[in-house]
């Protein structure tokens, strides 16, 4: 049910975007810049430094968010932020997948689509991060070759690499096709392989939308659904991995209508 009549609703998705891009610019600029300078100066770790800040940064933006939207109500299992030295799979359903990712884990890697790192300052925080770009080309295959042989060492050391194995927001809620990046990750590194579900997300921030759907009650949930250990997976193909994580994803989707608030749109 609306939350507010449809000649506010504008102004309230207006001003709740607003608010939101201003800390995400403004934010980043006035009061997270000097700390992001000081660990390329003084941090023994720049990697671990930078993903601890964007941490940070991103759970600043989701306490933001679910002060500035009412009907909002945003639930994460408790056992995912204590998960570590493991690769989190989760499905894809909105760019607030990944913000909600990083929030959850203070030491965090994962695969970025490779122009993301063209952009200016965004681009450098990326890489030194030390996030992977999705393809190498040019100056990228470096990065990416240096970025896949240090994973090995990062996820034994207790981090976490989250990945969403779609590679893109899905538009429909069903499950897109499997990118194997992810899985050959876990198998080099002998590491388990955590499954997410993730709900709702795109009833907030639709793909293909620039702002916020504001005016409609909302329960984002992010479940650990899943769990394959390398013993589990050991013998199989890497697509029979796929094809169970594709299962165990599917039959945690919600389904009955009463799970999916009526979109205000």
């Amino acid at each position: 049910m609306p939350l507010c009549p449809k000649y506010l609703k504008i102004f309230a998705d207006t001003a709740v975007t607003l608010l939101l891009w201003t800390y995400f610019t403004l934010g980043f600029v006035i009061f997270f810049a000097p700390f992001y300078v000081a660990a390329v100066i003084f941090a023994a770790d720049r990697r671990l430094a930078f993903q601890k800040l964007n941490h940070r940064f991103l759970k600043g933006f989701l306490w933001l968010l679910r002060k500035a939207v009412p009907g909002l109500a945003v639930e994460i299992d408790d056992r995912i932020p204590g998960l570590e030295s493991c690769v989190v799979v989760a499905n894809h359903r909105s760019y607030l997948d990944p913000v909600i990712m990083i929030a959850c884990f203070d030491r965090q890697s994962t695969i970025v689509k490779k122009d993301f790192f063209r952009v200016p300052i965004f681009g450098r925080v990326l890489q030194a991060a030390g996030y992977i770009p999705s393809e190498g080309n040019g100056r990228l295959v470096s990065l990416l070759m240096e970025s896949i042989e240090y994973m090995r060492t990062y996820l034994a050391e207790g981090g976490v690499l989250f990945v969403f194995p779609e590679g893109t927001r899905s538009r429909t809620g069903r499950i897109g096709e499997f990118n194997k990046g992810a899985f050959k990750i876990a198998r080099n590194a002998n590491t388990p392989i955590e499954v997410l579900c993730i709900t709702n997300t795109d009833r907030l921030f639709p793909p293909g939308r620039f702002l916020f759907n504001t005016c409609v009650r909302n329960r984002i949930q992010v479940r650990r659904v899943g769990r394959l250990s390398p013993e589990d997976t050991g013998g199989m193909p890497i697509e029979q991995v796929m094809a169970e994580i594709r299962e165990i994803m599917e039959s945690h989707q919600d389904a009955n209508a009463d799970e999916h608030p009526e979109n205000a749109d």
